[in-house]
C-alpha cells in the first residue's frame, strides 16, 4: 500500500505542494509582491530626473581614505531625496545647486551600493540635459537654465 505523507504538505497534490514551497524562496516572494518597486525611490525605473539640493562629500569605506564627491537630489516624480555620485575627476565642479540632473543606477549587486561609497546607489549621468562625460572632457559647454 502507498505511504501517507506527513507534515505540512500532507494530502496535497504535487502542483499545490510546489505552489506552497515557492513562497519559501526569497527572490520569488520579492518579485511577486513587487517589493522592489515599492521600496525603490525610482519606482522600478532605470533613470530619473531630479533637482540638486546640495553638494556633499562622503568618506570612502576601509581600506580607502578618499572623499567621494556626491550630490543630494530631490526627485521630480515623487519628491524623494537620494544621494548620487558625481563620476570622474572634476565632475562636481560642473554641478551647481538647483541644476536639473539625470540619475541612474550605479550597478551594485541587487540594486545596492557599489564599491567603497557607503549607501550611494545612484550616479549622475546628465546635468541640464548635457552628458556629464562630454562636459568633463570639454566637448560641450554647460547649458544655462
Amino acid at each position: 500500500m502507498g505511504k501517507k505523507a506527513k507534515g505540512i504538505n500532507a494530502g496535497l497534490t504535487l502542483k499545490n505542494r510546489r505552489k506552497k514551497a515557492r513562497w519559501q524562496d526569497a527572490v520569488y516572494k520579492r518579485r511577486v509582491m513587487k517589493l522592489k518597486q515599492k521600496s525603490d525611490p525610482l519606482g522600478g525605473f532605470s533613470q530619473a530626473r531630479g533637482i540638486v539640493l546640495e553638494k556633499t562629500q562622503l568618506e570612502a569605506k576601509q581600506p580607502h581614505s578618499g572623499m567621494r564627491k556626491c550630490v543630494r537630489v530631490q526627485l521630480i516624480k515623487n519628491g524623494r531625496q537620494v544621494t548620487a555620485f558625481a563620476p570622474g575627476d572634476g565632475a562636481i565642479k560642473l554641478i551647481d545647486e538647483h541644476d536639473e540632473v539625470h540619475i541612474e543606477c550605479i550597478g551594485g549587486a541587487k540594486g545596492r551600493a557599489k564599491g567603497d561609497i557607503p549607501g550611494v546607489r545612484w550616479v549622475v549621468s546628465k546635468v541640464n540635459d548635457q552628458c556629464i562625460h562630454a562636459l568633463r572632457h570639454g566637448r560641450i559647454e554647460k547649458a544655462r537654465k
